[in-house]
């Protein structure tokens, strides 16, 4: 059995410095998450420095959730140091399908060769779509569809982009295009706290710059990310309480019991 417990060791011993060009609704979230987890984060957006910034940092974490024109245009340039430097990037297509604007921004960024896609199911099935040259319309960043139809187009993304694809929800699914596995764990009150499921692409950001091979790393971040919801909403009495206590749990989880609750399976 796969130990996914050592990406998370590996990650902590490395305490990536993760350059975050986050939607205003995430941004300290998704700085507390990645403290609690054990890397460093930087929340570096403006377009007049952050592709310099990018040189710099070990992993770049992009979400295009409250996007417009400057953004994009710094988010393209960070893309682009990334790819010439090997620094491993995310592309998180927030609500892609719902506008044409997020279309031809995915569009843009798709291009620039992410080391990692992520997006609940309706954005993987518009991503994939939009890829292969196919209109797609969305409902914001709600999912529409189950993780069960974004299978067959997360497995053709992943292909064609090369990255290694995510489709998020109660049970996520991870691709390289070849390879694939069901991830189990999580809670109901996760998409129950705004920005939890953004904060995300930072953690698959900071293991993707552990030294992990890619497809094992993004496993274990999304283990234990669920791991820590599970920890998370033991004595929590709704959405608040449990915010609080999943930052908590991100900090106590170890490789150890990672390893022990991990629920993963082959797809």
């Amino acid at each position: 059995m796969t130990d996914w417990g050592t990406p998370l060791t590996d990650m902590r011993k490395a305490a990536p410095l993760v350059q975050c060009m986050t939607n205003y609704v995430s941004m300290n979230i998704m700085a507390n998450v990645l403290l609690a987890a054990g890397a460093s984060p930087a929340m570096v957006h403006a377009e007049e420095e952050a592709a310099e910034f990018a040189g710099i940092t070990s992993a770049l974490a992009i979400n295009i959730g409250t996007f417009s024109g400057h953004w994009l245009r710094a988010m393209e340039a960070s893309a682009r140091v990334a790819g010439e430097r090997g620094i491993p990037w995310v592309l998180d297509p927030v609500a892609v399908g719902a506008t044409s604007f997020r279309n031809q921004g995915s569009t843009a960024l798709l291009k620039l060769s992410p080391t990692i896609i992520k997006g609940n199911a309706s954005e993987v099935i518009a991503l994939a779509g939009i890829g292969a040259g196919i209109s797609a319309k969305g409902k914001g960043a709600d999912a529409v569809h189950g993780v069960e139809a974004a299978i067959e187009p997360a497995i053709e993304l992943a292909r064609q982009s090369g990255a290694v694809v995510v489709a998020t929800g109660p049970v996520d699914f991870v691709t390289d295009g070849s390879i694939h596995y069901r991830i189990t764990n999580g809670h109901a009150l996760m998409p129950k706290v705004t920005a939890l499921g953004c904060a995300l692409g930072g953690i698959m950001g900071a293991f993707a710059a552990s030294g992990t091979p890619l497809l094992q790393g993004t496993v274990s971040a999304l283990a234990y990310y669920g791991l820590a919801g599970e920890l998370a909403a033991e004595g929590a009495e709704g959405p608040g309480s449990f915010a609080l206590r999943f930052v908590d749990a991100l900090s106590q989880i170890d490789a150890e019991m990672l390893s022990e609750r991990a629920q993963v399976t082959s797809a």
